[in-house]
């Protein structure tokens, strides 16, 4: 028993280190990103929206949760009665890791409308980690696929 709860601890912590590796900031840059780069374009901020930017569901929740839930399943009856326990934890453990895994990397976002000083309107979605208030005068950089707010 005391061995399963060392699994499920060091799982557990797995999951989170997973949950703080994410980059959906609008100060977060990837290694890729790094040193490329990028078009800015100067616009006004129209409106600020608050929005939910979904977890990973990298399968690492998933793998984790089923393989202590077999050791837990396992641990239920003798001979082909722990068999089916192992299956049976498994696959809810594997469900529940994933599950976990989300909502531990879910993070709070903004989607932020910008009228650019071109005339168009574009809206871009990044994690909550700057304040931005209608009327004020924004950046937006983008290059590689990816687009960010900044002041």
């Amino acid at each position: 028993m005391t061995r399963t709860l060392g699994i499920v601890a060091v799982l557990a912590a797995a999951l989170i280190a997973a949950g703080c590796a994410t980059g959906r900031s609008g100060a977060a840059y990837t290694r890729d990103q790094a040193r490329q780069e990028s078009n800015v374009r100067m616009g006004m901020v129209e409106s600020v929206r608050q929005v939910t930017i979904e977890g990973t569901r990298s399968g690492v929740g998933a793998v984790a949760g089923g393989a202590v839930g077999g050791i837990a399943g396992s641990s239920v009856g003798h001979g082909k009665g722990a068999q089916v326990g192992a299956v049976l934890g498994a696959v809810g453990g594997g469900v529940a890791g994933q599950a976990i895994e989300e909502a531990t990397t879910r993070k709070p976002g903004i989607e932020i409308t910008v009228k650019l000083d071109s005339g168009q309107m574009i809206a871009i979605t990044q994690e909550a980690d700057e304040t931005f208030r209608p009327g004020e005068q924004v950046r937006v950089l983008s290059g590689g696929g990816v687009s960010r707010v900044s002041h």
